[in-house]
């Protein structure tokens, strides 16, 4: 009996498997799958919404040059601890600047908040704002979409192999989808949301439909989030991407230089930061310098010529004491134009997965894309439940015999 029932619907063994692993994975990892994607989705358009509510970021464009990083780091300093001191655990770590209407700002760590920023005017030095990251709104979203609000180790993990079930669920679902046959039936139940149905009908064409929809751009931001979930992934990933390449190490730079320590050179912060304006005097995008305390530190600068996106981002290093440029940053290391395509592309990972490689535009087709994968795992369960509820609604009557009626006669 069971055999002719499963050649009248047509499965093959392989089929059945595949819905199996559709079905388990999805319920084992559905609200992993919500709370990533949901998260991903309110994340989308951080850039722009921080940059509305948070107007101490901007000031007015002044056609003067800016208070240089030395000045800044003191302000900093003395807004940050008190009494100006920069030494020790009380050290400002590096001074941001933007374009010529956006606030400077300036990083530190601060014993009971954690990483703290301060945004100043570079061209007055007035302290427009101090405030702790572990504040921001998005700062909340990020960490649940990283590690689920859990501590690294323990969220981490968890979320990225979440991701990667999700990524095969998409294979599978898109299995269950394809159609045996392509005629206009079954093109209007893969391709159309059949409105006037029923509300089980409707829950599933969101599922079957909008997923199908949603399946390219969905594993394309579930691949490129893998690329921060596992090590082997990221490697793997940049070796297929520049044809056998190893991924070199983010490194820093050392400062080695013999020249004596107790060298004194005046702000080499400062000399390091007037090279960079003679390189890109346009003033466009943001340069971060970072300070050395250590003796072995360089002075850090990253440099990005567009802002909203990461991609061209260009780490450089420098000798504390002799300003000698020194190698370091990995795949940064180096400007966007003088990667391989391999390179670029893994270069533009994290700005393909939040979909600002292509704009608002891109975070628009981001944005909507995780909203239907946030939506997956609950149409997904409501199928299951649906039918689950069925089978254990069917009840087996009692066989009855008629009485005969009894003859009006008698």
């Amino acid at each position: 009996m069971q055999q002719s029932i499963q050649k009248k619907k047509g499965k093959s063994t392989w089929r059945r498997i595949n819905n199996w692993l559709h079905l388990w994975l999805g319920l084992t990892s559905g609200i992993i799958v919500f709370i990533v994607s949901i998260t991903g989705c309110l994340y989308a358009f951080q850039h722009e919404l921080s940059d509305l509510t948070q107007r101490y970021k901007f000031v007015e464009a002044e056609a003067k040059p800016y208070l240089s990083p030395s000045q800044l780091k003191a302000i900093a300093a003395k807004e940050a601890f008190g009494a100006g001191r920069d030494t020790g655990i009380n050290k400002i770590t590096g001074i941001s600047y933007g374009s010529p209407d956006k606030a400077a700002l300036a990083t530190f760590m601060d014993k009971k908040d954690g990483y703290t920023m301060i945004y100043i005017n570079p061209y007055n030095g007035n302290v427009l704002k101090k405030t702790a990251l572990k504040h921001d709104f998005f700062r909340f979203i990020l960490e649940g979409h990283f590690q689920l609000w859990l501590p690294r180790k323990i969220g981490q993990p968890i979320v990225a192999i979440g991701v990667l079930i999700f990524v095969v669920l998409l294979i599978t679902g898109l299995i269950m989808w394809w159609p045996k046959k392509w005629n206009k039936a079954n093109r209007n139940k893969s391709f159309k949301i059949k409105t006037n149905a029923g509300p089980k009908r409707i829950n599933y064409d969101l599922h079957n439909v909008l997923g199908f929809y949603a399946m390219v751009i969905a594993l394309v931001i579930g691949l490129t989030g893998l690329v921060w979930g596992f090590q082997w992934f990221s490697k793997s990933y940049y070796y297929t991407l520049t044809g056998g390449k190893t991924l070199p190490k983010f490194q820093k730079g050392v400062s080695d230089t013999l020249l004596a320590k107790t060298a004194v050179l005046v702000s080499p912060e400062d000399k390091v930061w007037a090279q960079m304006q003679k390189e890109h005097p346009e003033q466009t995008g943001t340069t971060q310098v970072q300070f050395a305390y250590l003796p072995t530190d360089p002075i850090a600068v990253i440099y990005n010529p567009a802002e909203g996106t990461y991609y061209k981002r260009e780490f450089r290093y420098f000798d504390r004491y002799s300003l000698a440029e020194l190698k370091g940053g990995g795949i940064y290391g180096k400007k966007f134009a003088d990667a391989s395509t391999g390179e670029k592309i893994y270069r533009m990972n994290y700005d393909i997965h939040v979909g600002a490689v292509l704009g608002l535009t891109g975070k628009f087709i981001a944005f909507f894309a995780s909203l239907i994968c946030a939506s997956l795992p609950i149409t997904g369960f409501y199928i299951w439940w649906g039918k689950r509820k069925k089978k254990s609604g069917k009840q087996v009557k009692p066989a009855t015999k008629r009485l005969p009626r009894v003859a009006a006669s008698l």
